[in-house]
């Protein structure tokens, strides 16, 4: 029984196959999307799932409340991991995590390491990092121990066998002793390191008591809880536990400090209190969800094609069905054998799917910036997984075709009087307007976001950015004098030294400034070291006072600079109010003496914050450096000799600040390039299920097409009367996606401080451009069918 429906199912595939083809083709690309977007999906959800404490595993944050604003910190003091462990029980183990950019050298081998953790003697303890060489408990417990990458111990000592060797780490060049090699960190972490040092080597050597500090935030702290703890109540002995320690010198602040956790499988996803280091990049939860609805969308839209196809050609196999019901077949044995021809055909999609799927693998990876899978075919359960919802799509698809064919009276199929009828014409409507909802929303959903992608790279950010590259120093004390050296350099404009580039990491400050009122109100200031030169370079307009001025000799210790975001935080109705006002911050006293216009030093999706401005020259360890687009080369390379002069012992590191500002938008780019492709995916698949139906449409309708031919019809009037029907359906689609493609892309955008508008011609375009779609889709066929020979068309009836 098996064999023979078999057989009749290949016959039936090898007999239509245009729409055997169509049928697969629409479930091959639909699967495959799927696939794509199961494995995305399933690796932003695996950060840090990997530990196996993972549940056990906590960042302890803090909300900092000053008298203007509530700062949501991504890390507590310094002093605050060590006191938890001593006053609650309920915790196992801490380890704070420091993320630094340090200088490593070994022989002629050196880097500036990007991704260098200064970390805790427990780090192994609570991450499950394979330590390959050494002793996780001991490895990182004394000072300037350090623990390397298997790729960082090759780049630094090739074949050698590093342990225990002396490599120079810092621009001191003070020797560590290599303790540990670990196995290199996997991606899908936010604690990700090449190069652990010992965290003793600050608290022991370069900052002792530093422990007992309750206002300086610097390293991360996590937390492992023991079985059974409960994180909740914890949070709520927080407050007492701050008094206790901190009380006196919070209320002589005027800083208010919360404790919070994060569960550390929730952080990428979840928390929005910003990432472990410069340059990595938190997930959206949102966006997985938009990527999980598009999915079932494309699906859904491709199991559409397969119904919508199957049950147009039901007058076709009516007569089968009533001859193998006159033999005896009973309606479930004719289900069967249906439901067993879309399971066939879902396999074929099946197997042709792992074939597309490790085709576009690679390109899936490069186009989401990491690499999601190493292989379809690496991965047996997920094999599995993939073939039991092909058969569980073959079933679902299949079960209402089946039984529409199968519940075919063969009386009257047999005398020839057997019509499709209203419902199922109704029914493929409904489908088809569905299709076309979906993919019109996607379109519309498509243009909002290229939209706010281009008005992100083109709004005024109120500095210029261009032909500004940017030198790092890493802090040397030279930084200065390189400074003056490459102002004189041929194709050099202009440049200047900083702490800070915007877009990169900056301070933030604890300050007192004069408010309207008279008073020193306190406040968390972002805080710029910059020199004379910073503003004019970036062309930062001022709105009130003067820039920084050589000569004037208390400008380099008695001046500030505030932009105007932070003097309307005082009460100021002008920035010329604040000019002259009194400032306290880290130490420094003095007169605030000029106002700057806002600028967007961080991304466009963060408000622009109060920010200081200060200068404060054994912080410079930037030089900006504007320069002539003429022989950028050998600009570059002037450039390049004089900084190894200056400091041999450094890398030459250097980077375009305007490609450096838009690395901020990694992720809604590569969010922006994923929604095309996968909306191009779905309306392919819809343009393949509508070619179908106007091409079974088309054929069904031969002797009338013939008759109106006969009778005097144009082509044009041919075309007209197969494409309007469909036409229509894809207007009431229109109608059904705007409303919905709005709403879902407004809370979209509301992830942006600055944003663009949802325009009227947004939904005019989509909705002319689905329009174009059908019309291209169904014109070959009714074109096809309105130049045919409408003698032959009436023999053939």
């Amino acid at each position: 029984m098996l064999r023979n429906y078999l057989k009749i199912a290949f016959r039936n595939l090898w007999r239509h196959r245009v729409f055997s083809f169509i049928n697969i083709m629409g479930l091959t690309v639909g699967m495959t999307a799927c696939l794509l977007i199961f494995l995305y999906v399933r690796f932003e959800w695996s950060y840090d799932r990997f530990h196996t404490k993972a549940d056990r595993i906590y960042r302890i944050v803090a909300d900092i409340k000053t008298p203007t604003e509530t700062i949501p910190a991504d890390r507590p003091a310094w002093a605050v991991p060590s006191h938890v462990q001593l006053d609650f029980s309920e915790v196992e183990a801490f380890t704070r995590v420091l993320p630094d950019n340090v200088l490593f050298r070994k022989g002629d081998v050196k880097f500036t390491e990007l991704k260098t953790l200064w970390v805790d003697s427990t780090f192994f303890n609570i991450f499950s990092l394979k330590l390959l060489k050494g002793d996780p408990h001991t490895a990182l417990r004394e000072p300037f121990s350090v623990v390397l990458s298997e790729s960082a111990a090759k780049k630094y000592f090739g074949k050698e066998d590093p342990m225990g060797q002396t490599i120079l780490a810092t621009g001191e060049a003070i020797p560590a002793i290599v303790t540990g090699v670990m196995q290199d960190m996997p991606q899908n972490t936010q604690v990700n390191g090449d190069i652990l040092l010992s965290m003793s080597s600050i608290t022991l050597k370069w900052a002792k008591g530093i422990d007992d500090q309750w206002s300086n935030y610097s390293p991360y702290a996590y937390i492992l809880l023991k079985p059974g703890a409960d994180p909740k109540a914890m949070e709520k002995r927080f407050p007492a536990f701050l008094e206790k320690w901190a009380g006196k010198e919070m209320r002589q602040s005027q800083m208010f400090v919360t404790l919070k956790l994060e569960q550390l499988k929730e952080v990428y996803l979840h928390s929005s209190r910003g990432q472990l280091a410069e340059g990595s990049q938190l997930g959206n939860i949102r966006n997985v969800y938009i990527f999980s609805i598009i999915a079932a969308f494309i699906l859904i839209i491709a199991c559409i094609n397969f119904v919508n196809l199957t049950t147009a050609r039901a007058t076709e196999r009516a007569r089968e069905v009533g001859i193998r019901k006159v033999a005896g077949a009973v309606k479930t044995q004719l289900a069967r054998q249906f439901i067993g021809e879309s399971v066939v055909i879902c396999f074929i999609a099946f197997l042709l799917t792992l074939g597309l799927s490790a085709l576009l693998l690679p390109s899936f990876n490069h186009l989401a910036g990491k690499t999601i899978s190493e292989g379809i075919f690496t991965n047996s359960s997920l094999l599995l997984l993939l073939l039991g919802a092909g058969m569980v799509i073959g079933l679902l698809a299949g079960i209402y075709p089946a039984f529409v064919l199968a519940a075919f009276k063969p009386i009257e199929v047999l005398k020839g009087r057997f019509a499709t009828g209203s419902k199922g014409s109704v029914l493929r409507k409904g489908l088809v307007i569905s299709q076309f909802a979906i993919s019109t929303a996607l379109i519309i959903g498509t243009i909002i976001v290229y939209t706010q992608m281009s008005y992100m790279r083109n709004r005024s950010l109120g500095f210029n950015k261009d032909q500004v590259l940017v030198v790092d120093t890493d802090g040397d004390k030279k930084t200065s004098a390189l400074q003056e050296t490459i102002a004189h350099l041929p194709g050099v404009k202009a440049s200047s030294s900083s702490g800070s580039v915007p877009g990169s990491e900056h301070q933030g400050a604890y300050s007192e400034l004069e408010n309207v009122k008279g008073d020193l109100q306190v406040t968390n200031l972002d805080l710029y070291f910059v020199d004379f030169d910073y503003i004019p370079l970036y062309n930062i307009q001022m709105a009130a006072g003067r820039p920084f001025d050589p000569k004037f000799k208390t400008d380099s210790s008695q001046a500030m600079i505030l932009n105007e975001a932070a003097v309307r935080m005082l009460g100021y109705h002008s920035p010329d109010q604040a000019v002259g006002k009194r400032f306290k911050q880290w130490g420094h006293e003095g007169k605030i003496i000029g106002v700057i216009k806002d600028f967007h030093y961080k991304s466009l999706q963060q408000p622009i914050k109060p920010l200081s401005m200060r200068m404060e020259w054994p912080r410079f360890k930037l030089i900006s450096v504007k320069i002539s687009p003429d022989n950028l080369k050998r600009t570059i390379s002037a450039i390049e000799k004089e900084f190894k002069t200056a400091i041999p012992n450094r890398p030459f590191s250097y980077y375009f600040l305007d490609e450096y500002f838009n690395r901020q938008y990694q992720n809604e780019e590569r969010f922006g390039k994923l929604f095309l492709n996968f909306a191009i995916l779905a309306i392919f698949i819809s343009c393949l299920g509508l070619l179908g139906l106007a091409s079974y449409s088309t054929m069904q309708r031969t002797r009338e097409i013939g008759i109106r031919k006969v009778m005097g019809a144009s082509v044009s009037n041919i075309i007209n009367l197969l494409s309007k029907e469909f036409l229509k359906l894809v207007a009431i689609s229109f109608f059904i996606a705007a409303p919905l493609a709005w709403y879902f892309m407004h809370k979209w955008l509301n992830d942006f401080a600055y944003r663009t508008s949802i325009s009227w011609w947004i939904f005019a375009a989509a909705g002319i451009l689905a329009l174009l779609i059908a019309v291209f889709t169904i014109s070959f066929q009714a074109f096809k069918a309105a130049m045919s020979n409408p003698v032959k068309a009436l023999r053939t009836e």
